[in-house]
């Protein structure tokens, strides 16, 4: 007995899931006082050899990624670092004051290992949501900029794919934000010179964070050209 062939389903195919719009967060690559001073908005540093080969290989990481935009704070190791994203993308950098670093007021400049010796220096670490730099920004004002910012960025460009280079600690409460965090326990999140985190924001969604501190695959698995 030949079984009997199944009627065709006259249920349509499920839609497609959103793709909703990337955000992709990339610190400034390396530069000689990386990991030894609080450099904060001071003018006037640039990248190490180093720091611009990271530049390099962001953009190879994006190579086949359709990138819309590409916005970065106006410093200039952070617009050193985007360059070669947009020469490859076919585009200009945009500059964005909300994707600059924080404003550390009178500890601009100051040596790592000085501040880390203050008794404020717990604060920074522990209970940061608590704290402002003297004569400088709190750090909730600065999560509250950048995420101001990307989102008026992900609004901007629905849909598409911006790559947004900025400095670890606004990325690091960027992050937090995205992941539900509380802003004292941000500083958890590792954020390495060069390296890409990424953030999908889907209308009508909670946003989803594909990816902390990336340094080495292709992202072209994040999307297609």
């Amino acid at each position: 007995m030949t079984a009997a062939t199944p009627e065709p389903s006259s249920e349509p195919s499920p839609p497609a899931p959103p793709s909703g719009t990337l955000l992709l967060l990339v610190r400034h690559g390396v530069t000689p006082t990386t990991g030894k001073v609080l450099p904060g908005r001071a003018p006037g540093l640039h990248l190490s050899d180093g720091g611009r080969a990271q530049a390099e290989r962001v953009a190879e990481r994006l190579a086949d990624v359709a990138v819309e935009a590409v916005y970065s704070s106006p410093l200039e190791r952070a617009r050193e670092t985007a360059q070669p994203t947009a020469v490859r993308a076919g585009l200009d950098v945009k500059h964005d004051d909300g994707l600059l670093e924080c404003d550390f007021g009178d500890w601009t400049g100051a040596a790592l290992a000085d501040v880390a010796g203050l008794p404020e220096w717990k604060t920074v670490q522990h209970s940061p949501s608590t704290f402002r730099f003297p004569n400088g920004e709190s750090f909730t004002e600065m999560q509250d900029r950048i995420v101001g910012s990307l989102e008026a960025l992900r609004t901007a460009h629905a849909g598409g794919v911006v790559v947004c280079f900025s400095h670890a600690d606004p990325i690091k409460a960027a992050v937090a934000h995205a992941l539900g965090t509380p802003l004292d326990l941000f500083q958890r999140i590792v954020i390495s010179p060069g390296s890409v985190s990424a953030i999908s924001f889907v209308e009508g969604q909670a946003p989803a964070v594909l990816m902390v501190n990336s340094t080495s695959e292709p992202l072209s698995g994040l999307r297609g050209p």
